[in-house]
């Protein structure tokens, strides 16, 4: 060809030449060894291997999911019991003690199952509130320098966490009902509070439109709360300027329903609780069940955050607090703007947890007679005879709690992560 003559003239180009001439050869001649290199039998090819497992374990589980399925149905059919959840508009014939809502024994066992999933979400949300506030503060003991504190908290972690949480249940409802007296005995220590073996039995406002509008102008408040920290904290970052955001935006929640109220036309009736036979009538009463419920967990579930917390504060360098102080900062504001900042990126990860463990071990309230989503369920499952179905909605109302809580938390672990720039 032209090319290759004109190639030949230079010696130079010519063994450019003779160099892709024979790069091109050895590729040729390697791919056609790949084509006509044997088949792998399928035995040793591992992808091929895994996906025959995997298909042998698929059918496996699904034959013995089938069986059991079948084993069911034939000996529920022939006990007569009846399967489904059409049962859940049946009337229940049961009361409730405790119930956030309106509630009859007249009413479905659906609406029944409703109140318990609130009573359990009650008990945990306030729950983990308390034990947040109460397990920071031990932690943070435990790591003062004050002897006498530091040895408090620390008996206080070695007893808690080393005493089964349905003992300490038991231990607190036993005291309830014997520490206190009988309804017609009660302490009274203030006027329209009334301490007795039924609860804490106390005076509320009596109901009024003027309450729901409080409530709403209080949602609007700390709306208007979390807008002024985000804007003080731009201006923080564009100038350096610290604006009172906290304190203005508690003197607004604390304001607005205040205003509200004046405006209702400020009304101030009380609903008291008064002695009708053997217990109290109106008010609002904190029965006993509730209360060991919820400092059981609380206590058992705190003393583990509490070494949460004192893990994390530790895990912090001692660098950062010295640099903190050289610049003048006292140890209030150096433990709530540099050491807590960053030792939450180590507690949020195990916090989840003990989050989780609470409100799965608030299940134990039907060992002391609290109405929560497993005692109500219970009682229909005995009233019923559907187990299964009452078993599958006690895994699915748990599962959902759970799966809630680790949603949350997660997405606060990824907000609070650090950023690298």
């Amino acid at each position: 060809m032209m090319w290759e003559r004109s190639f030949g003239r230079s010696p130079f180009l010519a063994l450019i030449l003779f160099f892709l001439q024979r790069v091109l050869l050895i590729r040729n001649s390697s791919n056609r060894a790949v084509d006509a290199a044997p088949e792998v039998p399928f035995w040793r090819d591992p992808d091929k291997r895994g996906l025959i497992f995997q298909s042998v374990v698929l059918f496996v589980a699904l034959s013995v999911g089938y069986i059991l399925f079948t084993n069911t149905q034939t000996n529920l059919e022939r006990q007569s019991i009846a399967t489904g959840f059409g049962f859940l508009g049946n009337e229940a014939g049961f009361e409730i003690g405790e119930s956030p809502i309106a509630y009859s024994a007249a009413d479905s066992y659906g609406r029944a199952l409703l109140v318990g999933a609130l009573n359990t979400i009650k008990v945990s949300f306030v729950g983990i509130l308390i034990t947040l506030i109460l397990g920071t503060i031990v932690g943070i003991s435990r790591l003062s320098r004050n002897w006498l504190v530091a040895k408090i908290s620390g008996i206080y972690i070695e007893i808690m966490q080393n005493i089964p949480v349905l003992l300490q249940l038991f231990f607190w409802y036993a005291l309830f009902y014997e520490a206190f007296p009988s309804p017609r005995q009660a302490l009274n220590p203030v006027p329209g509070v009334f301490l007795c073996n039924r609860g804490l039995i106390f005076a509320v406002p009596a109901e009024h439109l003027a309450h729901a509008w409080m409530f709403w102008a209080a949602l609007a408040a700390i709306a208007c709360w979390w807008g002024l920290v985000r804007w003080g904290r731009r201006v923080q970052e564009q100038t350096g300027k610290i604006l009172p955001v906290h304190r203005s935006g508690m003197a607004l929640t604390l304001l607005l329903p205040l205003l509200v109220w004046l405006f209702a036309g400020a009304p101030m009736a009380l609903d008291v609780p008064v002695l009708k036979g053997f217990n109290f009538s109106g008010g609002v009463t904190v029965s006993p069940e509730f209360s060991a419920l919820l400092l059981g967990l609380v206590l058992y579930t705190s003393a583990f955050v509490a070494e949460i917390v004192r893990a994390g504060i530790q895990s912090v360098s001692r660098g950062q607090v010295e640099a903190a102080m050289s610049i003048g900062l006292r140890p209030g504001p150096v433990l709530r703007l540099v050491i807590l900042p960053q030792a939450l990126r180590v507690i949020i990860p195990p916090l989840t947890s003990q989050m989780l463990n609470l409100t799965k071990n608030s299940s134990l309230a039907i060992a002391i007679g609290y109405s929560d989503f497993v005692s109500v369920a219970n009682t229909t499952i005995n009233q019923t005879g559907q187990a299964i179905e009452g078993v599958a909605l006690i895994m699915l109302v748990y599962l959902f709690f759970s799966l809630s809580t680790s949603f949350f938390m997660n997405w606060y672990n990824k907000k609070m992560a650090l950023v690298e720039r």
